[in-house]
């Protein structure tokens, strides 16, 4: 039996924090789905708060120090990828998009990548689409098809006497779940192999003539 290793990256910034809480959902049922599947998995998390002043180094440097290189390493080696962080200003935090800027922008091609974000408004939710989903295709990740964003009405439960769940977290453990299972089915879906074009290599004069002839 195979074993895939996950790694979580969350920038969130107090402890606890949404985003830590939100990463460790995703990492679980990441973990879940792929065990489901008949894989053994192990979760690794990494809180990039406590490499934020390695990343700046490395920033203004070019140099990344031995613990920040460690974790780049632990990043680069997974076979997948949680990546989550909180919205400031209507996008990913500095810290975040930094972490991701000082990577090789080959290190994540082909790695399947759950994408998740933390806010205090369900109106942020579209930073998933027009702001993590760009940059992680520019690093040619493979993301699964449902990011997950969690705002405050998400969090929570109802009476455990009663043994009930308030809908926004059954709606969010519905997401996470999702992205889960997405996350898994990509390490069974076999990318088509790249089709040459047997024009492509012969010389322009020679692609010249047969377009005349045609």
């Amino acid at each position: 039996m195979s074993n895939r290793r996950i790694v979580v990256v969350t920038a969130g910034l107090g402890v606890p924090s949404s985003s830590r809480m939100l990463a460790d959902q995703l990492g679980a049922a990441a973990r879940q789905a792929l065990e489901a599947s008949g894989t053994t998995a192990s979760v690794s998390t990494f809180e990039l708060r406590e490499y934020a002043v390695d990343i700046a180094n490395n920033m203004v440097t070019g140099y990344a120090p031995p613990k920040l290189e460690a974790l780049i390493n632990e990043v680069v080696d997974a076979d997948a990828l949680v990546a989550v962080t909180p919205v400031f200003t209507a996008s990913m935090s500095g810290l975040f998009k930094s972490f991701f800027d000082v990577l090789d922008n080959t290190s994540l091609d082909g790695k399947p990548v759950i994408l998740g974000a933390t806010g205090g408004s369900a109106r942020h939710s579209m930073v998933l689409d027009f702001a993590l989903r760009p940059m992680f295709s520019y690093l040619r990740a493979r993301v699964a098809p449902t990011a997950v964003y969690a705002a405050p009405e998400d969090w929570g439960s109802g009476s455990a006497d009663a043994g009930t769940v308030q809908p926004g977290a059954a709606a969010l453990d519905a997401r996470v779940r999702r992205a889960a299972g997405e996350l898994a089915a990509l390490f069974g879906d076999q990318q088509p192999a790249a089709r040459r074009d047997p024009l492509a290599s012969l010389p322009f004069e020679q692609l010249l003539a047969q377009t005349r002839q045609g």
